[in-house]
This record gives C-alpha cells, sequence and structure tokens, in this order.
C-alpha cells in the first residue's frame, strides 16, 4: 500500500502543479560552507548594509572582517573544527559575526535561549561540550554563576551597545545598566578581540558531515535534545527558499531585500529564515534585540521593511496595538508565520491591516528549517501550513507503523529532503525512533499530526501529544481554537486536555479577552456560542479567563505549562478529599 501511495502522490510531487510561477519543482543543490556566503557578499556587496542596529549601518564588509577577527582569536585559543563555542545573547550584529567567525575554523555553535538559568546554560553547555561562551553583558551574572556548574575555557561579555551609533551609546548603557564585569585572562571583553589581525584561514568543510551548529529542542517531555545541524542542511534550505523570494523580488522590482530581524536567532526559525538567509541572498537586516510592537512598526516605516518573518501572537499582537494604523506598513510585500497554528482570523485582520500577504509556513528545527509555506500569489487555501518546497518530499504516515497514508487520512507529518538534520546528539534511541525507511527515502517523523489532501496541500490538526481524548473521540485543539479565534471577544486562545474522571480528558479552553469585552462576557456564553459550530464532543466542557497566556521568547503559547497548572490542581484536590 506504501508503494503505490509513494508511487500515485509522493513521488512525483503532486503539490508542485501549485507551485508560484517559475518556483521549480527541483533546486540544483551545492551544499556549501555558510562561511563561504559571507565571504562573497564581503567581496561583492562590500559597501551594501548588512544590518542596522538602532540606525547604525553596518556593511557587509565590516562584518566579514569582524568575524574574521574573531575566528583569528578563538584560533590562537586553540578552538578549531568540531569545537563547539555557545552564543548566549539576543539578536546583535555581533551574534553573526561571532558565528560565522566560528564557522571560519569548523567550529560548531550552539545558541542558548536568553531566557534560560544558570542551571539550564550549564547543562547545554555541559551535554555540548562547549569550549568558550560568548555571552552578553545584561546575563553576565547567570553565567558566573553557570561557571561553578561548568568549567568554560573562556568567557567573551558582549556589550550590547557594541554596533550602536556613538551618539546613543551612553544614554544606552545607563538605560540597559548592565552588572560590573570582572575582566581576566578567562573573562574577556568583546572588544578586546576586534584588535586582532583578521585571518584568512578557512577550515576544510564537508557540507553533508560536518556540523555548523547544535539547536537545543523538544524540552516538553523531558530534556531537550542537541539537534545536529550540518552545513549542508541549512545551505540546503537557504537554496530551496530562494525562488520564493524571489518572486516577491521580481514581483516588487528589487535587487535586494530589507528584512525584520525580530523572531529570535538563537531559535533555528528566525536563524534560518533571517539571519542565514540575510547573509545568502545580500539582504538589509534590521536588528531587533527584544520584541517591541511599536518600535517595530515605526522601523518598517522608517527603513520600507518588505520581509516579515514571525509567529501566530506577533501578527495578533500587531492587529490588536491601539496605534497600528497610525503607520504605513505598505512597504511589507509579504510576511510569512510559523512556529505554531496561524488562526485563520489573524490572517485575515493582518492583511486587511496592511495590505501585506501573511502566509502559513512549517518547519522544525530537525529541519533546519522550513519544509512547507503557501504559495504567495497563487492558491491559498486558509489554515493549511501549505506545500512542501522546492526539491522537498512529504507524506502522511502510520503514527506506530513506517507506512505511508493516503490523502485525506490523518496521520503523522513525515520529511524526507536535503534539510533534514543528521540526528539527535549522544541520543541513538531516540534517532531509532525519529527516523524510518520507505520506498528508497529515509523519513524523519515530526510528532505533528496531519493530512494532505488531493492537490498536495498539508494541514496539521495537532500534536501528537495534544490530541485530547474526550469519550474515546479524538478532538483536535487546533479546530476548537480557530473557532474560538471567531468570537469577537477573544484575543488568544489556547485549548489543552484536561483528565476527567468518566470521560477520559475534557477540552478546557483558556482565553484572553479583549479589553472592550472584561466583564460582559461568561465562560458559559463562550461555551454556548460553540454549541452550532462545533460537534458535541469537541466543544469546550470548561473555560478560563486569563489576563495573559504563558509564552516562549519565540512567542509560542506554552501549553505544558497551562497542563501542569491543571495536574497541580486536580493533584491538590485529590489530597484534600
Amino acid at each position: 500500500m506504501s508503494v503505490q501511495i509513494f508511487e500515485k502522490y509522493i513521488k512525483n510531487r503532486v503539490w508542485t502543479k501549485n507551485y508560484d510561477e517559475s518556483v521549480p519543482p527541483e533546486v540544483e543543490i551545492r551544499p556549501s560552507p555558510l562561511f563561504s556566503y559571507l565571504d562573497r557578499q564581503a567581496g561583492e556587496n562590500a559597501g551594501r548594509t548588512a544590518y542596522i542596529y538602532f540606525g547604525n549601518k553596518i556593511p557587509y564588509k565590516a562584518v566579514g572582517e569582524h568575524s574574521d577577527r574573531i575566528a583569528a582569536a578563538l584560533r590562537e585559543w586553540g578552538i578549531g573544527k568540531g569545537d563547539v563555542v555557545a552564543l548566549y545573547m539576543p539578536n546583535t550584529p555581533a551574534f553573526p559575526v561571532i558565528y560565522y567567525g566560528a564557522l571560519k575554523l569548523g567550529a560548531v555553535v550552539t545558541p542558548m535561549n536568553p531566557l534560560y538559568t544558570p542551571r539550564e546554560v550549564a547543562w547545554q553547555a555541559k551535554d555540548a561540550n562547549a569550549r568558550v561562551i560568548f555571552v552578553a553583558d545584561v546575563l553576565y551574572k547567570n553565567i558566573e554563576e553557570a561557571a561553578k556548574m561548568y568549567q568554560f575555557d573562556r568567557i567573551v561579555v558582549v556589550e550590547l551597545v557594541e554596533y550602536m551609533p556613538a551618539l546613543i551609546k551612553p544614554l544606552a548603557k545607563r538605560r540597559i545598566k548592565p552588572p560590573k564585569v570582572a575582566y581576566s585572562g578567562r573573562v574577556i571583553p568583546y572588544k578586546s578581540l576586534l584588535s586582532y589581525s583578521p585571518t584568512s584561514y578557512r577550515a576544510s568543510i564537508n557540507p553533508s558531515e560536518d556540523l555548523a551548529a547544535l539547536m537545543y529542542t523538544g524540552g516538553t517531555t523531558g530534556l531537550p535534545k542537541g539537534a545536529e545541524i550540518t552545513h549542508g542542511n541549512i545551505s540546503a534550505n537557504l537554496q530551496q527558499l530562494k525562488p520564493l523570494y524571489d518572486v516577491v523580488k521580481k514581483k516588487r522590482g528589487l535587487d535586494s531585500l530589507v528584512m525584520m530581524g525580530l523572531l529570535p536567532w538563537y531559535h533555528i526559525y528566525g536563524q534560518v529564515t533571517v539571519m542565514h538567509y540575510g547573509i545568502f541572498d545580500g539582504a538589509t537586516v534590521v536588528v531587533m534585540p527584544r520584541p517591541d510592537i511599536e518600535q517595530l512598526m515605526k522601523w518598517v516605516q522608517k527603513y520600507n521593511v518588505q520581509v516579515l518573518h514571525g509567529v501566530p501572537t506577533l501578527y495578533n499582537m500587531i492587529i490588536n496595538h491601539p496605534r497600528a494604523g497610525q503607520f504605513n506598513l505598505k512597504s511589507l510585500a509579504f510576511c510569512i508565520s510559523g512556529a505554531a497554528p496561524l488562526p485563520v482570523e489573524v490572517a485575515r485582520k493582518f492583511e486587511q491591516l496592511t495590505g501585506a500577504l501573511l502566509r502559513e509556513g512549517y518547519g522544525l528545527t530537525e529541519t533546519a528549517v522550513v519544509t512547507h509555506v503557501n504559495p504567495l500569489y497563487g492558491k491559498v487555501k486558509p489554515g493549511s501550513i501549505g506545500l512542501p518546497i522546492p526539491s522537498t518530499y512529504a507524506a502522511i504516515a502510520d503514527p506506530a507503523k513506517p507506512e505511508l497514508l493516503p490523502p485525506n487520512q490523518v496521520g503523522e507529518i513525515v520529511i524526507s529532503g536535503p534539510q533534514v538534520f543528521k540526528g539527535y546528539h549522544n541520543r541513538p534511541e531516540e534517532n531509532a525512533q525519529a527516523f524510518f525507511e520507505c520506498c528508497g527515502l529515509r523519513w524523519f517523523r515530526t510528532g505533528d499530526m496531519g493530512y494532505m489532501d488531493e492537490e498536495g496541500y498539508f494541514y496539521v490538526v495537532d500534536r501528537k501529544k495534544d490530541l485530547i481524548k474526550y469519550k474515546g473521540y479524538s478532538v483536535f485543539s487546533r479546530e476548537i481554537e480557530e473557532v474560538l479565534y471567531q468570537h469577537p471577544c477573544v484575543k488568544e486562545a489556547a485549548v489543552i486536555g484536561v483528565p476527567h474522571p468518566e470521560a477520559g480528558e475534557i477540552p478546557k479552553a483558556f482565553i484572553v479577552l479583549r479589553d472592550e469585552c472584561k466583564g460582559k462576557v461568561r465562560p458559559e456564553d463562550i461555551i454556548k456560542w460553540t454549541e452550532d459550530k462545533l460537534a458535541h464532543y469537541k466543544r469546550p466542557r470548561a473555560v478560563e479567563f486569563r489576563e495573559e497566556l504563558p509564552k516562549s521568547a519565540v512567542g509560542k503559547i506554552l501549553k505544558r505549562e497551562l497542563k501542569a497548572e491543571e495536574l497541580r490542581k486536580l493533584q491538590e484536590a485529590a489530597q484534600k478529599t
């Protein structure tokens, strides 16, 4: 059966018929060391602005030269091929400078979430065997504590004001109030590395085998896992994405793009689609160290930003911002939403507000990063994550067996392509569960439940672990959330399954109301409103209003925290009886 399905739908990639004009089914992938892209831009487009940081314009020549100076310092310290360099900082031009400096030596970069505690920093550093860590000055106290649990060879402190215009540095430093740092032979200021003579040394890289990054992911069910991402994985994804960006450039008559660098670069989504792609394609990136919706809209207007990558909560915050209508956002050509399902209502209202195209895409850390996106100008199906991108195979598989399923049948989304990672770092059991062979291809199991329609459009219905079992029925939380977002009073919504003695689990909705509805709508009103929109077994059995929902640094709603709260409540109630 799997072979028949593969031959009929997957082998010939039925979805390519719906690609935008000029997007090819297959891209000639030329695996390359990532640093070769920066070398090219620093040579061919030396004077072009690579980054705009609080008004300061930094050309590609300076980015390339500074990364050569960082490489020289690291090399003097004995860092070479296969050694791991950690980055613990928000977005700043220093991030790619350091990243590419390490890559030039064949070192592997492991970025860390700036929200990590000292314990979490030490844990990842130990698991990755990081030798050097670059830390933002505002986070230095955490590294002091982490260094008591894990011994770094060297700690390099990067001031957030580095690369800002000289005029605003003193004021910015007073506002940031970084802690005092006791510099020593082991704790070194980033500035001092820029005094090294640039090195022209480049490590010999096999893009298909040599790692560029160790990205930690999947901490929802135990400890995070390090995904081994090669130069070839990222290089392939950049080449797969280029035809999509080129469609926009051609439509707008643009030679180069201006992109918003808001998504955090420690996360694979922002790192590949903005930081790496910007260098690959010679784009200008407006760098934002932290989310600030009003600042974002000001800079879109000021710098004529054309590309914005974000998550659903970002677009939701823009459409609900009281000053959204006061800014000219018409320069935006297209926006992509990823990392979480995009509610149809949010997309509709954003496009209405800005006139920009907002398309839902899909990818994972393990696929470095994009695997699907909706056509920009072709047929768009609301609620779909779109079509597999060029040179990518995608299918629906039985969650428990190495078998492919036919169209319109719900199963697990699986991916095969040059962007799929090598495997999890030192996790042989996890790797055995994550991959299977079928029809001559190696498939990666995404953990997302979904289906493919007859035209090759894919849909995510839920994470495997978010499936709600109500009286034997399978209930997908995303379907309920899509309905709730249609309610005029619902600003944000998240649905989880809560254990129930008779039903097994019941769907419970957590809702943030719009300001004008607070005190005027009751939970039972919301439940009643869903009655003619959802089958009886899909309706939320409980609704709780919140002032805000827990979110990750990327802006994803953290359902696991809501689940943990509910489980604690149940345990406490059980202890009292």
